[in-house]
């Protein structure tokens, strides 16, 4: 009667049966249920403690000797219908999560570049997050005045976290003098930084660019909003790798960090 509703409600088409047969005769035992129903006793059995762990079925032994089996009250059904709103509001948030994983394997596995768009703060943390996963040095190119502007505590905690997994980074830093400025407080231990200039006037990137594991990923940052991308693809990785490298050999060693590796050579 009700078959086609309840199994739209989460049960399956046994359990079903079983319910609206208790509402149908109201206490029964196992046997009877079996019975009525027309499902086998090992099912019927089965089923009823399914029932009962949703809590759709209630257990009554006081009566008599047998077990006796009475439906809850329909009601039920709706809280049930809740739970399950939430759990799959819950799998859809950490589904979210994984997608960007799940499509860059299948689009490397197709040969295809896997590009992800981000927006905002949380925007700016997922792809600085993504880093976090590194199994090589993250080369990155960084406008540290933008940095410094723009999102001043997520960089301390992405850095206090890079810290705390031990992942390396070596950075290319635009020569001017508010950027020395803003490096003299800096801690080299897990950062090797060189500094680039040329001719023409340092430009205003606002952008943070990091190389790693097959990867290369942007954050363009604003004060109307931020935007981060992530491009998986190994042939577009081992261009910037190259061209990074080329740049790297060429660029000014920061003085803090080759006085630091002196007096460690020394030391030792």
């Amino acid at each position: 009667m009700y078959d086609e509703l309840l199994t739209k409600a989460g049960l399956t088409k046994e359990q079903a049966l079983i319910y609206q047969t208790l509402l149908k005769n109201g206490f029964a035992v196992a046997s009877r249920l079996a019975g009525i129903s027309g499902l086998k006793r090992a099912l019927t059995y089965k089923i009823i403690q399914q029932l009962m762990d949703l809590g759709l079925v209630e257990k009554r032994e006081d009566i008599g000797k047998v077990a006796l089996f009475f439906p809850a009250h329909p009601g039920k059904i709706r809280e049930l219908l809740a739970k399950k709103e939430e759990e799959i509001k819950a799998a859809e948030a950490a589904f979210t999560g994984i997608i960007g994983k799940l499509s860059s394997d299948w689009n490397l596995l197709s040969g295809k570049p896997n590009v992800q768009f981000f927006e905002g703060d949380d925007g700016v943390w997922s792809v600085l997050n993504d880093s976090l996963t590194a199994t090589e040095t993250v080369d990155a190119y960084s406008d540290i005045e933008s940095i410094e502007k723009y999102i001043p505590k997520i960089n301390k905690e992405y850095v206090e976290k890079r810290r705390k997994e031990g992942i390396k980074k070596r950075g290319l830093i635009l020569d001017t003098p508010r950027a020395r400025q803003l490096l003299k407080d800096y801690n080299p231990d897990i950062t090797e930084n060189r500094f680039i200039s040329c001719q023409m006037t340092p430009p205003t990137t606002q952008t943070i660019l990091q190389i790693y594991d097959n990867k290369i990923s942007y954050i363009s940052l604003d004060d109307k909003m931020s935007v981060g991308t992530i491009i998986e693809s190994p042939h577009i990785y081992s261009l910037h790798k190259y061209l990074y490298q080329c740049l790297w050999e060429i660029a000014k060693p920061d003085e803090r960090q080759a006085k630091s590796d002196s007096v460690a050579t020394v030391t030792q």
